[in-house]
């Protein structure tokens, strides 16, 4: 049974997300803070954290970063504000996803089974054969989940490895904005295709030079020519 951390300053949506959690069968435990969930990541193990970002003591992207440095834990992060650079900044440290308030508790399960989904299926024994895949000077080391850049090592967030991955994997293919939502982030569309703008904009800056093989398709989507 998959274990929530539900981290939120604001007891009323703890509630609410442990009695819709807890009703498709998953265990919760609860933080009122960062600090408290840095804790409780020490002492015990969790298969994905809902993490609020505007919290005393210590907010959610402080949480996230001390975290990641023991423990490799998805995180969806809650937020009231919803401009482009929070999001950008949250994906940069490596959240897997981002819910603005006020949310859907229903959309919030959606994307929690997504991410647990999406964790337990990766690397699996499809991808593992394809070993590594070089274009040029971009080499991706798919068991390893590592991808180098002219013998150098890139530093990519996980989520701008699952996209990168599914680019080569349907390479020559035109993806739409929506087919990368559902296969990459793995939930249905829910409107924000500006999720998927931000994170190509992202990986062709983690890319350098090799950005020249994600072309864009005016007014659908993206895709992977090389």
């Amino acid at each position: 049974m998959p274990k929530i951390l539900i981290v939120d300053d604001e007891k009323m949506i703890r509630n609410v997300v442990k009695e819709y959690a807890e009703f498709e069968g998953y265990e919760t435990a609860e933080a009122g803070d960062g600090m408290e969930a840095v804790e409780m990541c020490r002492r015990e193990d969790f298969d994905i954290i809902v993490m609020d970002i505007m919290m005393p003591r210590l907010d959610g992207y402080s949480a996230v970063k001390e975290i990641r440095k023991t423990k490799q834990i998805p995180v969806i992060m809650l937020s009231a504000r919803g401009e482009e650079y929070d999001k950008l900044f949250g994906f940069e440290i490596g959240v897997d996803d981002y819910v603005v308030k006020p949310f859907s508790p229903k959309e919030l399960l959606a994307r929690i089974k997504a991410v647990l989904k999406r964790g337990s299926s990766a690397g699996g024994d499809g991808d593992a054969k394809l070993e590594k895949i070089k274009f040029e000077g971009l080499e991706i080391n798919v068991a390893g989940r590592e991808v180098t850049i002219d013998g150098k090592p890139a530093q990519l967030t996980p989520k701008e490895y699952d996209l990168l991955f599914y680019l080569v994997r349907n390479k020559g293919i035109a993806l739409s904005r929506e087919k990368l939502l559902e296969e990459v982030w793995g939930y249905d569309f829910y409107g924000d295709d500006r999720t998927v703008d931000t994170h190509i904009k992202m990986l062709r800056s983690s890319l350098g030079e090799y950005r020249k093989f994600i072309v864009t398709l005016r007014g659908m989507g993206y895709k992977f020519n090389a």
